[in-house]
């Protein structure tokens, strides 16, 4: 007589049929964004050393960008008042979301392993989670601070000499400054919501000469959704990373190097 499989009762926590170490992505998930949030309230705390200029540079933190103090705002905690826009951005992202649910919510820990007992998720329908749902307006504004990060890397070039004049240069700040926008930019613009205001909403990708454009876009940010998770981590790096040798070099830990002239 034919036997029907039954499935095992999953109750304990962990519970699982997986043979891999399916813990070390909640785990190295848990440290590296808690190791990232300490870091940045930190230094926004600290709100100093964040700019460099010896040598004629101009090595603004991406932390501190926009600079709203050239504008003549002076605001005590200035750090927080610009890095807001750029942590809700990361907060609601649907991967980050999906990240530190199973990390630090265990809700489930992986995929085919058991939660915590009475930790079920139920969607983000209540408060504070429903805020969650604002990632597309986090979006429009994170393309605002992704443009001033953009002309932050370009004036990283642009060096002040003693008589006041400004000439091109490369350091090593400068490429560090570049190469973190890029990554940035490969993030933002490889954003789920992206996709949706660039392509949603269409019956028809040829019916029209727009249509067709907005097809191209919605391919064009395809390509960079494909690997949003890698977008994600290698641009929180390098966000801290960058800030950390603007840091150094403004206490006077070394001289950044001038590698053109």
């Amino acid at each position: 007589m034919a036997t029907q499989a039954v499935a095992p009762s999953r109750t304990r926590f962990g519970a699982t049929e997986r043979k891999d170490d399916w813990w070390r992505a909640p785990l190295i998930t848990v440290i590296a964004l808690t190791a990232f949030g300490i870091y940045s309230i930190v230094i926004l705390i600290m709100g100093s050393h964040f700019l460099y200029t010896k040598g004629g540079a101009y090595y603004l933190s991406p932390f501190y960008s926009p600079d709203i103090r050239s504008w003549g705002v002076h605001i005590t905690v200035y750090g927080f008042f610009v890095a807001w826009v750029p942590a809700g951005f990361r907060i609601t992202c649907y991967y980050y979301r999906k990240a530190y649910w199973r990390s630090f919510f265990l809700s489930p820990p992986a995929c085919a392993v058991e939660g915590p007992r009475g930790r079920r998720y139920q969607g983000e329908r209540k408060f504070p989670f429903i805020l969650l749902n604002a990632h597309r307006f986090f979006l429009y504004l994170s393309l605002v601070v992704v443009a001033f990060l953009w002309y932050d890397a370009g004036h990283a070039f642009v060096f002040r000499d003693p008589d006041g004049s400004h000439t091109f240069g490369v350091g090593v700040g400068s490429l560090l400054m570049l190469l973190n926008v890029i990554l940035l930019s490969g993030f933002t613009f490889g954003c789920n919501s992206l996709r949706h205001l660039v392509g949603g909403r269409l019956d028809c990708f040829t019916c029209s000469g727009t249509a067709k454009a907005r097809h191209r876009t919605w391919l064009g940010v395809n390509v960079l959704n494909r690997f949003h998770m890698q977008w994600a981590w290698v641009s929180l790096c390098s966000v801290a990373l960058t800030d950390l040798y603007i840091r150094l070099a403004s206490v006077g830990v070394f001289t950044d190097p001038r590698i053109i002239h």
